[in-house]
This record gives C-alpha cells, structure tokens and sequence, in this order.
C-alpha cells in the first residue's frame, strides 16, 4: 500500500487538567502557532485544552513540545493523520469556559471517569448482546456513520446529552454502557458524568473513532460509513483519506455529492437542510460573501471575515437547531 501524504499533519489534541490563570497561555501559545504556521483553532479554559491543528511536521512538533513543557498538560492526547492541502484557513487560540460545552457545572474527569477501551478490545465488547453502545456524537456527524448497533441519541449538540440521559438512559444504570466520540474527549465528560449519576459500568473507546480507524484493520472493523471531523476535509474513511462528504457554506453541515444538484443548493448560500431555516435576506449576505471569497481565492488570499467564520458558523448552527426543534412540536 503506498503511503499517505504527509505534507500537511492533522493534529487533533485535548487534555483535562486544571489551568489556573489559563489566560496567560494564549499569547505564548498563539505566537507559536503563528512562527511555525499552524493553522487551526485550540480552546483554551481553566479544564484544561482541546482542538485540531495543522501545519509542517516541525510546526506541529513545536507546538506539541510547547504544551508538553506545561507538566500540568504533559503528556497531552494527541492524533496524528495527514492532508494533501492544508484543512485550516486561520490560526487561532480561543479562551472558553469549556473545552467541550456540556454546560454542567462540577463535571470533572480528572476525578471520576468510565473505564477505557482499546481501540483493539472495542470490537468485543461492543459485539455482547447485554452491552448498551451509545453514540455521543451530534445526530447530523452519526448520519455520515457509527458503528454497527450504536444508539444514536439524536442530540443537535453536545448540550443535548444530559437531558438525553435523563429520559432515556435511567434505566439502564446497572446495565453496561459504552459510549465512543470522534476523538475521546466528548466521552471524557459524558462518562464522567454518568458515573457521577450512579451508572456503575460505563465504558468508552480510548482514543476516540480516529484511534479506532487508525488501529483496527478494515478487515476486522465494526464501523459503517464515515467519519465528520471538524476541518475542511469534513469527513475521513476508514484509511484516514478524505471522504466523500463537503460543507454548506452557509450552515456548515455536512452534504453529499447528491445534495449538489439539488434545486434547493446555491454553493456558498443554501443546502436542503438550511434553505427553509434562512431569510432570504441571509441568502443576500451570503452570496456577497462567497463573491468575496471566490476573489480571494483568485488573488491567492484568505477572506477578511476567515477569523470569525467559525463563531458566525456556530451561531448559525445553532440557530437552525432550535429552528428544527421547534418545527418538530
């Protein structure tokens, strides 16, 4: 088999420590990413770190030695995979009151966590008919693929996940439950807190489905479709190649090829999903603004708006989310 890419290094990376005064590593931090020309975003909050970066394989060293130097981060999760174009358009380190936004106060897994699955043992335990596999992803990333027999909870985001496990895992605290993210640290927090509620046999996959790709053989894999990652490559397949899917511009979810030639998709304006959820006045905006970027991309520059496209894009997201909850009353 002939080997990936390696041009570009896609660094996915999180660590629950406790960070006080976490504000004084974003300058450091950021300066670092801007000498080596990381791009990508990393969250930054008094629970520790998380994000995906990508750059040169000395960039993304020098920003893992960076971190690693923090004893209190040291050794830092991280997963490697590789692009063929750089997947990030900006570089940014942001300060947040979460790394994963679960929106409950005292969840703490540093203090009280499920049990650990290699990647190698997952197919086992996710194959015994007594245990529960449950999706903690949101239901728009388990439409794209999730592994065979996994519960989807139909969350719209991470925020969903408490109130799904109040009404309908509660009765299922003495029954084995394993849960799997993208890459690990969603679990983190959502076996943390079930263990904190009483669940007594919560279990999740180490490292997340990219360690689960990256480690089991296609031969022997239990999972089905692709997989979304929060880059421009939107979704990677079980070799950690691009996949198939692309992003709506305007609601930043992933489409297939098929939802292209739809009637309803304008490039950079509307997809099926969000072209009931968008005035056309957001339409407008959003058409001057793919303007902008297609002469961006023609005179080799990035769009002025690049910084904050990612905070407009979860606005945004969010907004068709209640949009779509309250059509469903």
């Amino acid at each position: 088999m002939a080997e990936p890419d390696r041009s570009i290094v896609v660094c996915a990376l999180y660590k629950f420590a406790r960070l006080a005064e976490h504000d004084r590593i974003r300058q450091p931090l950021q300066a670092v990413m801007a000498s080596h020309k990381v791009r990508g975003t990393l969250l930054l909050a008094a629970e520790g770190v998380n994000g995906t970066v990508a750059g040169s394989e000395e960039g993304i060293d020098a920003v893992l030695a960076f971190l690693n130097a923090d004893d209190r981060l040291s050794p830092i999760e991280c997963k490697l995979s590789y692009a063929t174009a750089q997947p990030f358009r900006h570089s940014n380190v942001k300060l947040k009151n979460e790394i994963v936004t679960m929106g409950v106060e005292g969840i703490d897994p540093n203090q009280v966590v499920g049990t650990y699955v290699e990647p190698e043992d997952w197919n086992a335990l996710i194959s015994d008919p007594d245990v529960l596999v449950v999706d903690t992803r949101n239901t728009y990333e388990v439409g794209l693929g999730t592994f065979k027999g996994a519960v989807d909870p139909k969350t719209e985001t991470f925020r969903d996940f408490p109130t799904y496990a109040a009404e309908h895992l509660a009765s299922s605290r003495d029954k084995k439950i394993a849960m799997f993210c993208t890459g690990g640290i969603r679990c983190e927090k959502s076996t943390a807190f079930l263990k904190q509620n009483g669940f007594s046999q919560v279990y999740h996959l180490k490292g997340g489905i990219l360690k689960y790709l990256e480690t089991v053989p296609t031969t022997d894999t239990l999972w089905e479709g692709e997989c979304y990652v929060f880059d421009e490559r939107v979704t990677v397949d079980h070799r950690m190649r691009p996949g198939s899917y692309r992003l709506c511009r305007a609601c930043r979810l992933p489409i297939a090829a098929a939802d292209t030639t739809h009637s309803q998709y304008e490039e950079g304006v509307s997809c099926p999903r969000c072209f009931s959820k968008i005035t056309e006045a957001d339409r407008e905006r959003f058409r001057e603004r793919e303007k902008q970027f297609r002469l961006a991309r023609q005179n080799g520059k990035d769009h002025i708006g690049a910084e904050v496209k990612d905070e407009v894009a979860d606005c945004r997201r969010r907004r068709c989310a209640k949009t779509s909850k309250a059509g469903q009353k």
